[in-house]
């Protein structure tokens, strides 16, 4: 099982790759073989070439996230909920979960949020 200050960190450098908007720090922290499903029900990102992509557009945006609460760690997952707020927009309401693998890579995110969840303009 993953070491879960391994996988805190990992959450703490996902907000931070946003901050600065730094894609090779968020892509850094996934596996080659990684998957993203943002949100849930969408066709997902498969492989590290369309991870990077989706998150390239994600950065272009202008997305500042914003966690709000504690990360929770069980097993190989961590879960944790946040705003995305974006210029222009509005903000998203989400939780993250990420899947690591034994060297402590993501090897899946899911975003769960809905319609409900998205505030335009606000």
């Amino acid at each position: 099982m993953p070491d879960p200050k391994l996988m805190e960190a990992a959450v703490q450098a996902y907000f931070e790759g946003f901050r600065k908007h730094d894609l090779d720090i968020i892509i850094s922290l996934f596996a080659d073989d990684a998957t993203a499903e943002d949100p849930v029900g969408t066709p997902r990102h498969e492989g590290i070439q369309a991870v990077r992509a989706f998150y390239a557009q994600s950065i272009a945006t202008g997305a500042v996230l914003e966690p709000q609460g504690s990360t929770r760690i069980a097993a190989d997952y961590a879960a944790f909920a946040f705003h995305a707020v974006v210029p222009d927009m509005g903000h998203v309401e989400v939780i993250d979960t990420f899947r690591f693998n034994e060297a402590g890579k993501i090897i899946e995110m899911r975003a769960f949020f809905g319609p409900g969840n998205v505030k335009m303009g606000a």
